[in-house]
Protein backbone atom coordinates (compact mmCIF):
# COMPACT_ATOMS: atom_id res chain seq x y z
CA UNK A 1 0.00 0.00 0.00
CA UNK A 2 1.23 3.28 -0.60
CA UNK A 3 1.78 5.91 2.47
CA UNK A 4 0.18 8.94 2.10
CA UNK A 5 1.70 11.89 1.53
CA UNK A 6 0.99 15.74 1.50
CA UNK A 7 -1.91 17.74 -0.19
CA UNK A 8 -1.35 20.28 -2.65
CA UNK A 9 -3.30 22.51 -4.07
CA UNK A 10 -2.18 21.93 -7.66
CA UNK A 11 -0.35 18.70 -8.95
CA UNK A 12 1.48 18.95 -12.34
CA UNK A 13 2.08 15.86 -14.43
CA UNK A 14 4.80 16.28 -16.93
CA UNK A 15 8.46 18.27 -16.73
CA UNK A 16 7.95 19.78 -20.32
CA UNK A 17 8.05 23.41 -21.66
CA UNK A 18 4.30 23.18 -20.85
CA UNK A 19 4.15 22.20 -17.49
CA UNK A 20 7.54 23.88 -16.40
CA UNK A 21 5.45 27.00 -17.90
CA UNK A 22 2.72 25.90 -15.73
CA UNK A 23 4.28 25.84 -12.52
CA UNK A 24 5.77 29.30 -13.40
CA UNK A 25 2.77 31.02 -13.95
CA UNK A 26 0.96 29.35 -10.75
CA UNK A 27 3.72 30.66 -8.66
CA UNK A 28 3.03 34.08 -9.40
CA UNK A 29 -0.16 33.58 -8.39
CA UNK A 30 0.83 31.94 -4.90
CA UNK A 31 -0.83 28.88 -5.53
CA UNK A 32 1.31 25.73 -4.42
CA UNK A 33 2.26 23.29 -7.02
CA UNK A 34 3.89 20.13 -7.46
CA UNK A 35 5.35 19.31 -10.16
CA UNK A 36 5.99 15.66 -10.97
CA UNK A 37 8.49 14.25 -13.77
CA UNK A 38 8.48 10.16 -14.68
CA UNK A 39 12.40 10.99 -16.10
CA UNK A 40 15.09 11.41 -13.65
CA UNK A 41 16.30 14.49 -15.51
CA UNK A 42 14.79 16.83 -18.58
CA UNK A 43 14.92 15.33 -21.46
CA UNK A 44 18.82 16.17 -23.08
CA UNK A 45 17.34 16.28 -26.82
CA UNK A 46 17.09 19.02 -28.48
CA UNK A 47 13.18 18.58 -29.80
CA UNK A 48 11.44 22.02 -30.04
CA UNK A 49 13.23 24.38 -32.18
CA UNK A 50 11.01 27.42 -32.60
CA UNK A 51 9.86 29.77 -29.81
CA UNK A 52 7.02 32.14 -31.56
CA UNK A 53 6.45 35.85 -30.55
CA UNK A 54 3.52 35.03 -28.73
CA UNK A 55 5.21 32.39 -26.35
CA UNK A 56 7.89 35.27 -25.37
CA UNK A 57 5.52 37.73 -25.22
CA UNK A 58 3.86 34.97 -22.07
CA UNK A 59 7.43 34.45 -21.04
CA UNK A 60 8.28 38.15 -21.10
CA UNK A 61 5.52 38.51 -18.78
CA UNK A 62 7.39 35.78 -16.35
CA UNK A 63 10.66 37.70 -16.61
CA UNK A 64 12.66 35.01 -18.56
CA UNK A 65 12.76 36.12 -22.20
CA UNK A 66 16.37 37.60 -21.74
CA UNK A 67 17.65 34.67 -20.89
CA UNK A 68 15.69 32.87 -23.11
CA UNK A 69 17.36 35.39 -26.13
CA UNK A 70 20.49 35.00 -24.43
CA UNK A 71 20.94 31.26 -24.93
CA UNK A 72 19.16 31.30 -28.36
CA UNK A 73 20.48 31.70 -31.78
CA UNK A 74 20.90 35.19 -33.09
CA UNK A 75 18.08 36.42 -35.11
CA UNK A 76 19.55 36.35 -38.56
CA UNK A 77 19.31 32.40 -37.75
CA UNK A 78 14.99 32.99 -38.53
CA UNK A 79 15.49 31.38 -41.77
CA UNK A 80 14.37 28.38 -43.71
CA UNK A 81 16.76 26.98 -46.71
CA UNK A 82 16.33 24.07 -48.53
CA UNK A 83 19.16 22.59 -50.52
CA UNK A 84 20.06 19.23 -52.25
CA UNK A 85 22.60 18.88 -49.57
CA UNK A 86 23.73 21.27 -46.82
CA UNK A 87 26.51 22.46 -48.82
CA UNK A 88 24.83 23.32 -51.88
CA UNK A 89 22.78 26.46 -52.69
CA UNK A 90 19.41 27.64 -51.82
CA UNK A 91 16.90 26.78 -54.02
CA UNK A 92 14.32 28.88 -51.80
CA UNK A 93 14.36 30.41 -48.77
CA UNK A 94 12.21 32.23 -46.66
CA UNK A 95 12.37 34.22 -43.20
CA UNK A 96 10.04 33.66 -40.23
CA UNK A 97 7.38 36.16 -39.52
CA UNK A 98 8.43 37.27 -36.41
CA UNK A 99 11.91 35.47 -35.61
CA UNK A 100 14.11 36.87 -38.22
CA UNK A 101 13.06 40.67 -37.63
CA UNK A 102 10.91 42.51 -34.77
CA UNK A 103 7.05 42.98 -36.19
CA UNK A 104 5.11 46.36 -35.48
CA UNK A 105 2.35 44.24 -33.76
CA UNK A 106 4.01 42.93 -30.61
CA UNK A 107 7.17 43.94 -28.02
CA UNK A 108 9.03 40.90 -28.35
CA UNK A 109 10.42 39.20 -30.41
CA UNK A 110 10.78 34.79 -31.31
CA UNK A 111 13.74 32.89 -31.21
CA UNK A 112 15.97 29.47 -32.28
CA UNK A 113 16.52 27.59 -29.82
CA UNK A 114 16.78 24.43 -28.80
CA UNK A 115 14.31 22.65 -26.16
CA UNK A 116 17.28 21.73 -23.82
CA UNK A 117 18.17 25.15 -23.62
CA UNK A 118 15.01 26.38 -23.10
CA UNK A 119 14.16 24.11 -20.06
CA UNK A 120 16.58 24.82 -17.51
CA UNK A 121 15.81 28.29 -17.84
CA UNK A 122 11.78 27.59 -17.12
CA UNK A 123 12.92 25.31 -14.17
CA UNK A 124 14.63 28.02 -12.99
CA UNK A 125 11.61 30.45 -12.87
CA UNK A 126 9.74 29.62 -10.26
CA UNK A 127 10.53 28.07 -6.72
CA UNK A 128 8.32 25.89 -6.03
CA UNK A 129 8.78 21.65 -6.02
CA UNK A 130 9.58 19.67 -8.54
CA UNK A 131 9.87 15.80 -8.14
CA UNK A 132 11.84 14.10 -10.87
CA UNK A 133 12.16 10.02 -10.99
CA UNK A 134 8.05 10.19 -10.11
CA UNK A 135 5.85 8.50 -12.10
CA UNK A 136 2.40 8.65 -11.84
CA UNK A 137 0.80 5.37 -11.98
CA UNK A 138 -3.07 5.64 -10.89
CA UNK A 139 -5.41 8.37 -10.08
CA UNK A 140 -8.84 8.79 -8.56
CA UNK A 141 -11.38 11.76 -8.28
CA UNK A 142 -13.10 12.57 -4.71
CA UNK A 143 -15.60 15.07 -4.49
CA UNK A 144 -12.85 17.94 -3.28
CA UNK A 145 -9.60 16.20 -4.37
CA UNK A 146 -7.90 14.12 -7.39
CA UNK A 147 -6.15 11.34 -5.33
CA UNK A 148 -2.76 10.56 -7.35
CA UNK A 149 -0.52 7.38 -6.64
CA UNK A 150 3.28 8.52 -7.51
CA UNK A 151 5.99 5.95 -8.03
CA UNK A 152 9.69 6.76 -7.31
CA UNK A 153 11.10 3.34 -9.54
CA UNK A 154 15.19 4.65 -7.89
CA UNK A 155 13.82 4.17 -4.14
CA UNK A 156 10.86 1.46 -4.99
CA UNK A 157 8.48 3.51 -2.84
CA UNK A 158 4.86 4.69 -3.88
CA UNK A 159 3.27 8.13 -1.89
CA UNK A 160 -0.61 9.07 -2.12
CA UNK A 161 -0.95 12.56 -3.04
CA UNK A 162 -4.08 14.23 -2.57
CA UNK A 163 -4.76 17.19 -4.84
CA UNK A 164 -7.19 19.94 -5.57
CA UNK A 165 -6.78 19.57 -9.20
CA UNK A 166 -4.23 18.37 -11.83
CA UNK A 167 -2.98 19.60 -14.79
CA UNK A 168 -2.21 17.11 -17.02
CA UNK A 169 1.15 18.28 -19.28
CA UNK A 170 2.24 14.67 -19.63
CA UNK A 171 2.59 14.37 -23.54
CA UNK A 172 1.13 12.82 -26.65
CA UNK A 173 1.18 9.34 -25.33
CA UNK A 174 -0.68 10.91 -21.93
CA UNK A 175 -1.04 8.35 -18.97
CA UNK A 176 -3.97 10.72 -17.82
CA UNK A 177 -5.54 11.07 -20.77
CA UNK A 178 -5.29 7.40 -21.26
CA UNK A 179 -6.85 6.70 -17.95
CA UNK A 180 -9.31 8.62 -18.13
CA UNK A 181 -10.48 6.83 -21.58
CA UNK A 182 -10.63 10.67 -22.87
CA UNK A 183 -10.40 10.13 -26.66
CA UNK A 184 -9.13 11.85 -29.72
CA UNK A 185 -10.04 12.84 -32.70
CA UNK A 186 -7.63 13.47 -36.30
CA UNK A 187 -5.18 11.47 -38.03
CA UNK A 188 -3.19 10.06 -35.10
CA UNK A 189 0.10 8.45 -35.82
CA UNK A 190 0.99 9.91 -39.35
CA UNK A 191 4.66 9.28 -39.55
CA UNK A 192 8.24 7.66 -37.16
CA UNK A 193 11.09 9.87 -37.25
CA UNK A 194 14.24 9.48 -35.81
CA UNK A 195 16.79 12.77 -34.70
CA UNK A 196 20.53 11.95 -35.02
CA UNK A 197 22.64 14.19 -32.49
CA UNK A 198 26.13 15.00 -34.33
CA UNK A 199 29.01 17.13 -34.35
CA UNK A 200 30.57 18.48 -37.64
CA UNK A 201 33.10 20.87 -38.08
CA UNK A 202 30.92 23.66 -39.39
CA UNK A 203 30.37 26.50 -37.51
CA UNK A 204 32.51 29.34 -39.39
CA UNK A 205 30.33 27.90 -42.76
CA UNK A 206 27.22 27.79 -40.69
CA UNK A 207 27.90 31.89 -39.44
CA UNK A 208 28.08 32.75 -42.92
CA UNK A 209 24.90 31.48 -44.49
CA UNK A 210 22.54 31.02 -41.44
CA UNK A 211 19.29 29.30 -40.79
CA UNK A 212 17.53 27.70 -38.14
CA UNK A 213 16.41 24.63 -40.51
CA UNK A 214 18.33 23.39 -43.96
CA UNK A 215 15.72 21.28 -45.77
CA UNK A 216 17.66 18.64 -48.01
CA UNK A 217 16.85 16.32 -49.94
CA UNK A 218 18.55 13.74 -47.22
CA UNK A 219 16.33 14.78 -43.98
CA UNK A 220 16.18 18.43 -42.32
CA UNK A 221 19.70 19.96 -40.69
CA UNK A 222 19.18 21.81 -37.76
CA UNK A 223 22.08 23.76 -36.02
CA UNK A 224 21.64 22.52 -32.31
CA UNK A 225 23.40 25.59 -30.23
CA UNK A 226 25.11 28.80 -30.82
CA UNK A 227 28.05 27.61 -29.96
CA UNK A 228 27.86 24.52 -32.06
CA UNK A 229 26.24 20.86 -32.49
CA UNK A 230 23.96 19.44 -35.01
CA UNK A 231 20.53 17.38 -35.89
CA UNK A 232 19.56 15.70 -38.42
CA UNK A 233 15.41 14.16 -39.16
CA UNK A 234 14.78 11.89 -40.96
CA UNK A 235 11.97 9.41 -41.50
CA UNK A 236 13.23 5.96 -39.84
CA UNK A 237 14.47 3.40 -41.99
CA UNK A 238 12.66 0.15 -41.65
CA UNK A 239 16.77 -1.63 -40.74
CA UNK A 240 17.24 1.36 -38.02
CA UNK A 241 18.67 -1.27 -35.87
CA UNK A 242 21.63 -1.85 -38.49
CA UNK A 243 21.46 2.00 -39.89
CA UNK A 244 24.94 3.89 -40.51
CA UNK A 245 23.91 6.85 -38.75
CA UNK A 246 26.94 9.08 -39.43
CA UNK A 247 26.77 8.16 -43.45
CA UNK A 248 22.88 9.27 -43.37
CA UNK A 249 24.08 12.52 -42.08
CA UNK A 250 27.12 12.72 -43.92
CA UNK A 251 25.11 12.43 -46.78
CA UNK A 252 22.96 15.42 -46.17
CA UNK A 253 25.77 17.13 -45.50
CA UNK A 254 27.37 16.75 -48.91
CA UNK A 255 30.36 15.59 -50.69
CA UNK A 256 31.24 19.16 -51.12
CA UNK A 257 32.04 19.95 -47.43
CA UNK A 258 34.40 17.19 -46.74
CA UNK A 259 32.47 17.06 -43.56
CA UNK A 260 32.28 13.87 -41.47
CA UNK A 261 29.60 13.53 -38.89
CA UNK A 262 30.13 11.98 -35.31
CA UNK A 263 27.17 10.65 -33.90
CA UNK A 264 26.60 11.92 -30.54
CA UNK A 265 22.68 9.98 -29.83
CA UNK A 266 19.92 8.76 -31.98
CA UNK A 267 16.03 9.16 -30.83
CA UNK A 268 13.11 7.37 -32.48
CA UNK A 269 9.91 9.60 -31.95
CA UNK A 270 6.29 9.47 -33.58
CA UNK A 271 4.76 12.16 -35.33
CA UNK A 272 1.15 12.44 -34.04
CA UNK A 273 -1.92 14.77 -35.10
CA UNK A 274 -4.55 14.47 -32.94
CA UNK A 275 -6.89 16.12 -30.29
CA UNK A 276 -8.29 15.73 -27.32
CA UNK A 277 -12.27 15.06 -27.43
CA UNK A 278 -12.02 16.63 -23.95
CA UNK A 279 -9.66 19.41 -21.88
CA UNK A 280 -11.43 18.82 -18.44
CA UNK A 281 -12.63 15.78 -16.55
CA UNK A 282 -13.61 17.23 -13.18
CA UNK A 283 -10.65 18.32 -11.38
CA UNK A 284 -8.41 16.73 -14.40
CA UNK A 285 -7.21 19.03 -17.29
CA UNK A 286 -4.88 18.49 -20.60
CA UNK A 287 -2.60 20.78 -21.69
CA UNK A 288 -0.13 20.65 -24.34
CA UNK A 289 0.84 17.41 -26.36
CA UNK A 290 -1.67 15.29 -23.95
CA UNK A 291 -4.56 17.89 -25.19
CA UNK A 292 -3.51 18.00 -28.70
CA UNK A 293 -0.37 16.72 -30.93
CA UNK A 294 0.64 19.24 -33.45
CA UNK A 295 3.38 17.60 -36.66
CA UNK A 296 6.30 20.11 -36.18
CA UNK A 297 5.96 21.95 -39.54
CA UNK A 298 6.27 25.60 -38.75
CA UNK A 299 6.81 24.69 -35.11
CA UNK A 300 3.24 25.09 -33.64
CA UNK A 301 2.86 22.38 -31.49
CA UNK A 302 4.96 23.27 -28.06
CA UNK A 303 3.82 27.36 -29.18
CA UNK A 304 0.18 26.30 -28.75
CA UNK A 305 0.54 24.32 -25.13
CA UNK A 306 2.39 27.71 -23.40
CA UNK A 307 -0.71 29.35 -24.80
CA UNK A 308 -2.82 26.99 -23.19
CA UNK A 309 -1.41 27.47 -20.14
CA UNK A 310 -1.54 30.81 -19.95
CA UNK A 311 -5.43 30.60 -20.65
CA UNK A 312 -5.80 27.94 -17.60
CA UNK A 313 -3.61 29.33 -14.48
CA UNK A 314 -5.09 32.27 -14.10
CA UNK A 315 -8.63 30.24 -14.24
CA UNK A 316 -7.20 27.73 -11.53
CA UNK A 317 -6.16 30.45 -9.52
CA UNK A 318 -9.08 32.70 -9.13
CA UNK A 319 -11.14 29.11 -8.17
CA UNK A 320 -8.54 28.07 -5.92
CA UNK A 321 -7.70 32.00 -4.19
CA UNK A 322 -12.15 32.52 -3.81
CA UNK A 323 -12.56 35.01 -6.44
CA UNK A 324 -14.08 33.11 -9.13
CA UNK A 325 -16.31 29.95 -9.61
CA UNK A 326 -15.48 26.55 -10.23
CA UNK A 327 -17.54 26.91 -13.53
CA UNK A 328 -15.09 29.21 -14.80
CA UNK A 329 -12.69 26.29 -15.79
CA UNK A 330 -15.10 25.29 -18.28
CA UNK A 331 -14.45 28.21 -20.17
CA UNK A 332 -10.53 26.45 -20.95
CA UNK A 333 -12.26 23.89 -22.86
CA UNK A 334 -14.51 26.27 -25.02
CA UNK A 335 -11.63 28.60 -25.59
CA UNK A 336 -8.81 26.53 -26.29
CA UNK A 337 -10.34 23.45 -28.46
CA UNK A 338 -11.38 25.45 -31.24
CA UNK A 339 -7.19 26.95 -31.43
CA UNK A 340 -6.34 22.86 -30.84
CA UNK A 341 -8.34 22.02 -34.07
CA UNK A 342 -7.34 25.09 -35.93
CA UNK A 343 -3.58 24.72 -35.43
CA UNK A 344 -4.12 20.75 -36.37
CA UNK A 345 -5.33 22.21 -39.44
CA UNK A 346 -2.34 24.48 -40.16
CA UNK A 347 0.32 22.34 -39.14
CA UNK A 348 -0.82 19.44 -41.61
CA UNK A 349 -1.26 22.05 -44.23
CA UNK A 350 2.18 23.37 -43.39
CA UNK A 351 3.16 19.61 -44.02
CA UNK A 352 2.00 19.23 -47.48
CA UNK A 353 3.10 22.38 -48.84
CA UNK A 354 6.68 21.60 -47.23
CA UNK A 355 6.45 18.10 -49.66
CA UNK A 356 5.12 20.51 -52.79
CA UNK A 357 8.11 22.28 -52.81
CA UNK A 358 10.69 19.52 -52.70
CA UNK A 359 8.34 17.51 -55.54
CA UNK A 360 8.87 20.78 -57.46
CA UNK A 361 12.60 20.58 -57.04
CA UNK A 362 12.39 16.50 -58.09
CA UNK A 363 10.76 17.55 -61.09
CA UNK A 364 13.48 20.36 -61.65
CA UNK A 365 16.33 17.92 -61.50
CA UNK A 366 14.69 15.41 -63.51
CA UNK A 367 14.51 17.87 -66.29
CA UNK A 368 18.55 18.36 -66.20
CA UNK A 369 20.51 21.15 -67.69
CA UNK A 370 17.39 23.00 -69.12
CA UNK A 371 15.90 23.50 -65.27
CA UNK A 372 15.59 26.87 -63.52
CA UNK A 373 17.94 27.05 -60.62
CA UNK A 374 15.54 28.26 -58.18
CA UNK A 375 11.80 26.96 -57.08
CA UNK A 376 9.49 29.80 -56.32
CA UNK A 377 7.56 28.38 -52.79
CA UNK A 378 4.20 27.87 -53.20
CA UNK A 379 2.64 29.13 -50.37
CA UNK A 380 3.27 32.74 -50.38
CA UNK A 381 2.97 33.74 -47.14
CA UNK A 382 1.01 30.99 -45.92
CA UNK A 383 3.52 28.78 -43.53
CA UNK A 384 5.39 31.18 -41.99
CA UNK A 385 3.35 34.39 -41.96
CA UNK A 386 1.04 33.12 -39.06
CA UNK A 387 0.03 36.29 -36.89
CA UNK A 388 -3.34 35.53 -37.27
CA UNK A 389 -2.75 32.44 -35.97
CA UNK A 390 -0.08 33.44 -32.85
CA UNK A 391 -1.69 36.32 -32.16
CA UNK A 392 -5.06 36.83 -33.58
CA UNK A 393 -6.25 34.04 -31.55
CA UNK A 394 -10.11 35.27 -30.01
CA UNK A 395 -12.22 33.83 -27.66
CA UNK A 396 -16.15 33.45 -27.54
CA UNK A 397 -18.14 34.82 -29.66
CA UNK A 398 -15.31 37.13 -31.61
CA UNK A 399 -13.46 33.59 -31.85
CA UNK A 400 -12.20 33.97 -35.38
CA UNK A 401 -12.74 31.30 -38.16
CA UNK A 402 -9.83 32.46 -40.34
CA UNK A 403 -6.60 30.63 -41.89
CA UNK A 404 -5.00 32.10 -39.35
CA UNK A 405 -2.51 34.11 -41.85
CA UNK A 406 -3.36 37.66 -41.60
CA UNK A 407 -3.42 39.59 -38.26
CA UNK A 408 -5.49 42.73 -37.62
CA UNK A 409 -4.89 43.92 -34.18
CA UNK A 410 -8.70 45.27 -32.52
CA UNK A 411 -9.78 45.66 -29.09
CA UNK A 412 -12.47 44.07 -29.60
CA UNK A 413 -13.75 41.91 -26.46
CA UNK A 414 -12.24 38.13 -27.00
CA UNK A 415 -9.00 39.53 -28.58
CA UNK A 416 -5.49 39.74 -27.29
CA UNK A 417 -5.54 42.96 -26.57
CA UNK A 418 -2.76 44.88 -28.92
CA UNK A 419 0.59 45.83 -28.48
CA UNK A 420 1.03 50.09 -27.14
CA UNK A 421 3.79 51.69 -26.24
CA UNK A 422 2.55 53.41 -22.59
CA UNK A 423 5.73 54.56 -22.08
CA UNK A 424 9.09 54.43 -24.19
CA UNK A 425 10.12 50.12 -23.22
CA UNK A 426 6.85 49.58 -21.57
CA UNK A 427 3.54 48.28 -23.62
CA UNK A 428 0.18 47.91 -22.69
CA UNK A 429 1.42 43.73 -22.29
CA UNK A 430 3.46 44.67 -20.18
CA UNK A 431 0.60 46.11 -17.46
CA UNK A 432 -0.77 42.41 -17.50
CA UNK A 433 -0.19 39.89 -14.69
CA UNK A 434 -1.59 38.77 -11.64
CA UNK A 435 -4.84 41.15 -11.73
CA UNK A 436 -7.18 42.41 -13.97
CA UNK A 437 -6.69 45.48 -15.23
CA UNK A 438 -8.79 48.51 -16.55
CA UNK A 439 -7.25 50.50 -18.92
CA UNK A 440 -8.68 54.24 -19.56
CA UNK A 441 -8.40 57.14 -20.07
CA UNK A 442 -10.41 58.59 -17.16
CA UNK A 443 -8.42 56.36 -14.15
CA UNK A 444 -10.06 59.13 -11.69
CA UNK A 445 -13.97 58.34 -13.04
CA UNK A 446 -13.92 54.78 -13.04
CA UNK A 447 -11.80 54.69 -9.77
CA UNK A 448 -15.07 54.69 -7.40
CA UNK A 449 -15.62 51.30 -9.90
CA UNK A 450 -12.17 49.70 -9.29
CA UNK A 451 -12.66 49.14 -5.13
CA UNK A 452 -13.85 45.28 -6.04
CA UNK A 453 -13.54 41.70 -4.74
CA UNK A 454 -11.07 40.97 -7.33
CA UNK A 455 -7.38 41.64 -8.31
CA UNK A 456 -7.65 44.53 -10.14
CA UNK A 457 -5.24 47.49 -11.56
CA UNK A 458 -6.21 50.66 -12.96
CA UNK A 459 -3.80 51.77 -15.91
CA UNK A 460 -4.41 55.47 -17.91
CA UNK A 461 -4.17 55.58 -21.50
CA UNK A 462 -3.48 58.52 -23.50
CA UNK A 463 -6.47 60.88 -25.36
CA UNK A 464 -4.55 59.20 -28.90
CA UNK A 465 -4.62 55.29 -27.38
CA UNK A 466 -7.84 55.44 -26.84
CA UNK A 467 -9.02 56.66 -29.74
CA UNK A 468 -7.16 53.25 -31.65
CA UNK A 469 -9.12 51.35 -29.06
CA UNK A 470 -12.38 52.67 -29.87
CA UNK A 471 -12.36 54.62 -26.62
CA UNK A 472 -13.96 57.80 -25.73
CA UNK A 473 -12.17 60.26 -23.20
CA UNK A 474 -14.36 58.52 -20.58
CA UNK A 475 -14.45 54.72 -21.48
CA UNK A 476 -12.18 51.74 -20.82
CA UNK A 477 -11.24 48.32 -21.62
CA UNK A 478 -11.35 45.41 -18.76
CA UNK A 479 -8.38 42.86 -19.68
CA UNK A 480 -8.45 39.45 -18.54
CA UNK A 481 -4.80 38.51 -16.57
CA UNK A 482 -3.96 36.56 -19.73
CA UNK A 483 -3.95 39.59 -21.89
CA UNK A 484 -7.68 39.27 -23.90
CA UNK A 485 -9.96 41.86 -23.33
CA UNK A 486 -12.87 41.03 -21.20
CA UNK A 487 -14.80 44.02 -21.92
CA UNK A 488 -15.10 47.25 -23.74
CA UNK A 489 -17.19 50.21 -22.62
CA UNK A 490 -16.52 52.78 -25.22
CA UNK A 491 -18.41 55.67 -23.20
CA UNK A 492 -18.67 55.26 -19.53
CA UNK A 493 -21.33 53.40 -18.75
CA UNK A 494 -24.64 54.51 -16.42
CA UNK A 495 -24.80 51.98 -13.96
CA UNK A 496 -21.98 52.54 -11.45
CA UNK A 497 -21.72 48.82 -10.96
CA UNK A 498 -21.09 47.99 -14.44
CA UNK A 499 -17.50 47.18 -13.74
CA UNK A 500 -18.41 44.80 -10.91
CA UNK A 501 -21.20 42.87 -12.57
CA UNK A 502 -18.53 42.03 -15.52
CA UNK A 503 -16.03 40.94 -13.55
CA UNK A 504 -18.44 38.89 -11.60
CA UNK A 505 -19.76 37.45 -15.03
CA UNK A 506 -16.08 37.03 -16.36
CA UNK A 507 -15.18 34.81 -13.33
CA UNK A 508 -18.57 33.11 -12.70
CA UNK A 509 -18.27 34.25 -9.09
CA UNK A 510 -21.60 35.82 -8.62
CA UNK A 511 -20.16 38.33 -6.23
Amino acid sequence: MPETDAEVAVLIVGGGPVGLTARALLARWGVPTLLVEKHGELSPFPRSRLINVRSMEIFRGLGVAPAITARAFPREYGRVRFRDTLHARDFATEAMIGIHAPVPESPALGVVTSQDRLEPTLLGAADAPVRFGAELVDLAEEAEAVVAVLADHRRGTRTRLRARYLLAADGANSFVRQRLAIGTSGPGAVGRITTVVFDADLNDWRARQPAGVYFTSHGSLLPLYPEGGWGLLVPTPEDAADADWSDLASRALGTDGGSRAEVLRVQHWVVNAFVAEHLRDGRVLLAGDAAHAIPPAGGLGMNTGVADVHNLCWKLAGVLRGWAGPDLLDTYETERLPVAHRTLRQAVANTRLMFQVQSLRDKQLMAGASAPTEVELPWSEEYFAQLGLVLGVAYGSHASSGDGVDYVPTAEPGHRMPHLWLTPGRSTLDAFGEWFTLLTPDPEGWGQQAATAWPLRVEPLSAEQAELCGLSTHGALLVRPDGHVGARWGHRPPDGSALRDTLAALTGSGR
